[in-house]
């Protein structure tokens, strides 16, 4: 049986497959079930340091096969509700990742704290989230702010801290130098897609707020290109994110230069069974490809290319 254990800049992973932030895992009880299905770890939906309702209906439109489009706004209970959902994930054994948002340095290395006094085994910074105003790419789209963020959360904490990172800029690869300037111990890329549709009907935009952003198979391709991107231009582990439905998406991120992947839309669409069936997938395909471990093909494709 090939190995897919993984070690994510330090934190021990039993496979690749992460619970992407965002999807099933406001409650511990949620993020556990994940796990129990067969995650290497879990990701919290992003918190903030108050509750914040989110906006209004409709906040998510299925397009098609192949995603969503949402915007959803950062809905969360606030930091000082989440305490009990962290520890009842960790009771269950799962490796807990807690995902943060603010809208500077200050804040993010705040909450950064408070997050890592639960327990968490690593930090991932919500500097993507396409429709946010004053959050997630509206930060995190300046590789200054980007860096200056990272620097002053690692300050903070003394466990791995994961940049996310936006492909709504010029040069992603650009964002996670950055990043490892200011000295993320990995980067996770991508998150969602700015992107809309109109009901031509109503005559507005689908979504409330108008403006949302695209997950699924759809963006996949873009996904792999920024991994692809950063692996070249970085030196810290990736984490890859966008489109993973089956075990060969999942290693051709690993191939373009991803240690771990984050799985979120294929959850809406098929249920926290997909952990075990993406898993087993990925198990039987690196047998058949004469693969003994997953670690070995991280960035394969890069010395093939030419």
């Amino acid at each position: 049986m090939s190995d897919l254990r993984v070690r994510l800049a330090g934190i021990p992973l039993r496979n690749p497959f992460l619970l992407a932030s965002g999807i099933w895992g406001e409650s511990g009880t949620s993020l556990a079930g994940a796990y129990a299905a067969g995650a290497g770890g879990v990701i919290t939906k992003s918190i903030g340091r108050e509750p914040r309702m989110g906006y209004p209906n409709p906040t998510v439109e299925a397009f098609g096969q192949w995603g969503f489009l949402n915007a959803m706004g950062l809905p969360n209970p606030g930091i000082d509700a989440y305490p009990e959902e962290v520890a009842t994930a960790r009771k269950e054994g799962a490796t807990v990742i807690g995902s943060v948002f603010a809208p500077d340095a200050p804040g993010f290395a705040e909450l950064s704290g408070r997050m890592a006094d639960l327990g968490v085994s690593g930090i991932e910074l919500n500097l993507s989230c396409p429709h946010a105003e004053g959050l997630g790419s509206e930060v995190g789209q300046d590789p200054a702010a980007v860096e200056e963020i990272t620097r002053a959360v690692v300050r903070a904490v003394k466990i791995p801290v994961i940049a996310k990172l936006t492909p709504n800029t010029a040069d992603p690869a650009g964002l996670a130098e950055a990043a490892e300037r200011g000295g993320a111990a990995a980067v996770s890329a991508i998150n969602t897609l700015r992107a809309m549709t109109v009901d031509v009907r109503l005559r507005r935009p689908t979504l409330a707020h108008g403006l949302g952003g695209l997950s699924g198979s759809a963006i996949k391709p873009v996904g792999v290109a920024c991994v692809w991107q950063m692996y070249e231009r970085v030196k810290i582990p990736i984490v890859g994110v966008g489109g993973i439905m089956t075990a060969e998406d999942a290693l051709e991120y690993v191939m373009a230069g991803a240690q771990a992947v984050e799985v979120g839309t294929a959850v809406a669409f098929r249920g926290i069974r997909v952990f075990g069936e993406l898993v087993s997938g990925l198990g039987s395909l690196l047998q058949e490809l004469g693969i003994d471990r997953l670690e070995s093909v991280v960035g394969a494709a890069h010395r093939t290319a030419g």
